[in-house]
């Protein structure tokens, strides 16, 4: 702790976010620069708590409070050390993670919390500037050859950190380029793609072998992938999306929200010109209140969309901590992204009953009434009734399907004799499927989740592999099996 008195001298500071008008004309990441005396103010607010509830907030059990102590004292690339000894893409989570450590911050009970995602993201960023990330490649080998399919966040934590412990790595990706929904799913104004191809050349001179346009199963048979390699991590993503089987549903201009926004992904990559499905001069309505609506929702804006609506069949979070998730859990509360603040409008307890359509069976609305909820006896939201007279039409051009996702795709899995559960995941016990040498991680086998999740069940799976093959392992591994 450097200064005993930084939180109370020091209220909660964040980087300016770029004007609306400005950011809106271009797709570069949304946050001006935050002065280094800013942030060493910011770090200084983290507190002598005793017993730091942000490392337990963390899937990844980050060492909060040493890199805060480090930044306060400008011994910056000590603090980066500390900070890649639990994290393999800091860059990453720092720009993206929702950041549950803050929401158990202690600081947070009475206050403020430490802007704990704010000084991550300045350490690995200047970490980058300094030339202070470099390619860490084993000094033995071990002759094991891992294949991890899927190039998300969790396959490449597991691929870094075996490829650190001496095994040959091979990165299956179907898709042209590696990334995952970090490629394809988050939009350039959230994560500019030079801060993943960095990353990426450096997993590369790490020895890792990153093979992109083979659909494994398909292009690649899951014989030969097993014989080429003694040991085979599925990656796969929760991919399929949640639909809405309501009347019109085949319409013309209703779309996944993943059908939407790669393409919008590989216009600001030069692949296209234009996006074949594009909110340009169109009345959008995006179905879903969660993080993807968010990026669908920034993302028509800066197609030129006329007006957005974005509907949620949740009731409006409250301003404030609801008792029902009490600190240090993550807390219910009304959030606003960078997307929201660029406009339109955002409907909360709303139920699509159908889409509407013209004569060429194009969408011109949707038929939406609202809904009240019924509350449980711990104050959540548990079951809803359709309010009688709120019935109205909604007039769109272009509907988002934002819902979420509901499990891995299955051919992959069964093809390699891993059963999938229930809730459409793969069944493991700790990271091993029901199929011998073949293991899982990410949301395959957690379910949906977030980006610090699946770096730390990547990271996981990797110690799980490493022993399996080897005896032994010194990879960290931050989640129990």
């Amino acid at each position: 702790m450097g200064d005993p008195r930084g939180f109370l001298t020091h209220g909660r500071q964040l980087p300016a976010r770029r004007p609306v008008p400005v950011r809106l004309r271009d797709w570069k990441e949304v946050y001006e620069a935050f002065p280094a005396d800013h942030l060493r103010d910011q770090a200084s607010r983290c507190m002598d708590c005793g017993i730091p509830f942000c490392n337990d907030g963390c899937p990844l059990g980050n060492l909060i409070p040493d890199w805060n102590d480090l930044v306060y004292r400008d011994r910056w690339r000590s603090a980066v050390e500390r900070l890649h000894a639990t994290n393999n893409f800091p860059e990453l989570t720092g720009r993206l993670c929702p950041a549950p450590c803050e929401a158990a911050c202690v600081l947070g009970i009475n206050s403020d919390p430490v802007t704990i995602k704010q000084v991550e993201v300045s350490i690995i960023d200047r970490a980058w500037d300094e030339g202070w990330v470099t390619p860490l490649p084993s000094a033995t080998r071990t002759g094991r050859r891992v294949a991890v399919v899927g190039s998300g966040p969790a396959g490449l934590a597991a691929a870094q950190q075996l490829a650190r412990a001496g095994h040959d790595v091979v990165v299956w990706e179907r898709a042209d380029r590696p990334g995952g929904l970090l490629r394809y799913g988050i939009p350039e104004f959230k994560l500019e793609k030079r801060v993943l191809d960095r990353r990426l050349d450096q997993l590369r001179a790490e020895g890792v072998e990153l093979r992109c346009g083979v659909d494994v199963g398909q292009d690649l048979g899951v014989g030969e992938l097993r014989s080429a390699h003694d040991a085979v991590i599925l990656a796969t993503g929760s991919t399929i999306p949640r639909d809405l089987p309501v009347p019109g549903r085949d319409l013309t201009g209703v779309h996944h929200a993943m059908e939407y926004l790669p393409l919008a992904n590989r216009v600001a990559a030069g692949d296209l010109q234009e996006p074949p499905i594009t909110a340009c001069g169109k009345r959008v309505v995006i179905i879903g209140g969660g993080d993807t609506g968010a990026d669908c929702l920034g993302t028509a804006h800066r197609q030129g969309a006329v007006s957005v609506h974005q509907l949620e069949i949740m009731p409006r979070p409250p301003d404030t901590r609801h008792p029902s998730t009490p600190w240090p859990t993550w807390p219910l509360v009304f959030r606003t992204s960078s997307a929201h603040e660029e406009g339109g409008e955002r409907l909360f307890a709303v139920e699509t009953e159908a889409f509407v359509g013209d004569g060429t069976g194009q969408v011109t609305g949707l038929a939406v009434h609202e809904v009240s909820w019924v509350t449980a006896a711990d104050g959540r939201p548990a079951r809803f009734e359709p309010v009688a007279g709120t019935g109205r039409t909604l007039e769109c051009d272009l509907v988002l399907l934002a819902m979420g996702f509901s499990g891995t795709e299955p051919a992959l899995p069964s093809a390699l004799g891993a059963a999938l559960g229930a809730r459409g995941t793969i069944e493991r016990s700790g990271y091993s499927t029901t199929a011998p040498g073949v293991w899982a991680c990410g949301d395959a086998g957690r379910g949906q989740s977030l980006i610090v999740w699946a770096i730390a069940e990547g990271r996981s799976c990797a110690a799980e592999v490493d022993r399996a093959l080897t005896g032994r392992t010194l990879l960290a591994s931050p989640l129990p099996a």
